[in-house]
């Protein structure tokens, strides 16, 4: 883990996550990472059920990893069991988490673990570990659900909808292994560099807040306001001068759309 974080290259989130004093953290620039998901028995957290994990080395996906487990307590919640389609007959005789986990674990080492709303993925985890007495490794998170707000700051944001926006089809929504192939595949998209589709909605987003805000503006002040790195607030203005919609900008301020 402690070679994770040294190569965990990252930037501050502008924005404070809603009801904590912590600072989110993204990776500049994340290539390798790990997907993962837990479906649950029941509302406590330690009821893990299954999971999915998706490894992606280079941008692409390396491996994959599903398992059912034995929950703790050991009873399924009629609501929990309509939404992932799981019942006690499925576990009953599932491994138990430490014994999951001993396959997991070693195919983590180094990366960053990403969950669409990882504060239910993380809180399981950590929950599960200390149910069986386990050292929690401190392992790095990343939410892409966090990351899709701020990227589409309007509309609904379940895994299904974002996945759907990055171009891929989640046919099996509640099943471990579909939704961290689902999330694997927006983080790729979100936390990726390159011509993604999501710098296309950081200029929407650009071009939206500037007609409202008026001119001129200082792009360090829309940065902070969007929660994005200036870098990324440059590129997506640099697009918006390409199609004639902005100024040029003058002495880091730019002027008003020009239409």
């Amino acid at each position: 883990v402690k070679t994770a974080k040294r190569n965990w290259k990252t930037h501050i989130n502008c924005a404070k996550m809603k009801g904590t004093n912590k600072w989110e953290r993204y990776p500049a620039n994340m290539k390798d990472f790990a997907a993962i998901d837990f479906e649950t028995a029941h509302s406590e957290p330690t009821s893990v059920c299954s999971v999915g994990v998706v490894i992606v080395r280079d941008g692409v996906v390396a491996d994959t990893f599903y398992s059912l487990i034995k929950p703790v307590p050991e009873y399924y919640d009629f609501w929990c069991s309509q939404v992932h389609g799981l019942t006690e007959s499925d576990t009953r005789r599932a491994p138990v988490f430490p014994e999951v986990w001993a396959e997991i674990a070693p195919r983590l080492e180094g990366l960053t673990l990403v969950a669409h709303n990882k504060a239910f993925d993380e809180n399981c985890l950590k929950a599960v570990f200390r149910c069986y007495g386990m050292d929690y490794p401190d392992y790095p998170f990343c939410c892409t659900l966090v990351k899709s707000r701020r990227v589409w700051p309007t509309g609904r944001h379940n895994l299904d909808v974002i996945a759907e926006r990055c171009g891929y089809n989640l046919s099996r929504h509640h099943h471990a292994l579909a939704d961290a192939e689902a999330c694997a595949a927006i983080a790729i998209k979100l936390f990726g560099d390159g011509d993604e589709p999501y710098d296309m909605e950081a200029a929407d987003i650009v071009y939206a807040r500037m007609r409202q805000l008026g001119s001129p503006i200082k792009a360090a002040d829309l940065a902070q306001l969007m929660g994005e790195e200036r870098k990324t607030i440059d590129a997506a203005l640099r697009r918006l001068k390409a199609e004639g919609r902005v100024a040029s900008p003058k002495r880091g301020y730019y002027g008003s759309p020009d239409k």
